[in-house]
């Protein structure tokens, strides 16, 4: 059975993903371009098509990726596990896609554009490492990937956060100013978490003991 310490957090993400889609995703149910929060550029009619695409998958991969990182369903139920697996991958891959359509003419410039169309290289790249690994039964790497994989994807919710703050700090009395805190806030919103993902990663691990079926202790050993 999965400990508390590792339920709780994964409970607490999976409500963080599910307030931020309730907030994120009604205005673009309807389809219609007027309802976007993003600024569309002018003479692009591609973009709010391909944002749409990119906002759903995204969402899709944000719901398919708390599955994944779900130990009871990894250890009870493979199969699901395989499936909700693979429809991450196709959310992800063509979600990145999507943005590397437009990344390179969204509104705020150079400085957003750059962060959102590398985020998009390294997204499709750690998640299709991720499934390489996985078909090739190198399950420690698969993990390793994945969880990078799934920290970038999460810059979906933060990224207006990150933008607030630096917005907030900066305070630009112009729309360039502006867009260089938009360019700031973009950069930091998956840098951040990919920062936090390698510290998991690599972080030291107490050993653990347990015991074995009969009640003997089995010798402790670092924690996978």
């Amino acid at each position: 059975m999965t400990s508390p310490r590792i339920r709780l957090p994964l409970v607490g993400l999976m409500v963080v993903v599910v307030l931020f889609l309730g907030y994120a995703l009604p205005p673009y149910l309807g389809l219609d371009p007027a309802r976007a929060r993003t600024v569309a550029p002018e003479g692009v009619p591609y973009y709010y098509p391909l944002l749409v695409t990119h906002i759903f998958l995204g969402s899709l991969a944000l719901l398919t990726g708390c599955l994944q990182l779900w130990p009871w369903l990894r250890g009870r139920c493979p199969v699901v596990h395989r499936w909700s697996g693979r429809v991450y991958v196709f959310a992800c891959v063509f979600g990145g896609l999507a943005v590397l359509t437009f990344s390179t003419v969204t509104y705020w410039g150079p400085n957003q554009q750059a962060a959102n169309t590398l985020l998009a290289v390294l997204w499709i790249g750690t998640t299709v490492a991720g499934y390489r690994t996985a078909r090739q039964r190198r399950f420690g790497e698969h993990r390793k990937w994945m969880v990078r994989s799934f920290a970038l994807c999460f810059s979906i919710i933060l990224n207006r956060p990150w933008t607030i703050v630096v917005m907030a700090i900066v305070q630009p009395g112009d729309e360039a100013a502006a867009a260089q805190a938009a360019g700031v806030g973009a950069w930091l919103s998956w840098v951040v978490n990919l920062l936090v993902a390698e510290w998991w990663l690599t972080r030291p691990r107490k050993p653990v003991s347990r015991r074995s079926a009969d009640g003997q202790r089995v010798p402790a050993r670092s924690a996978a």
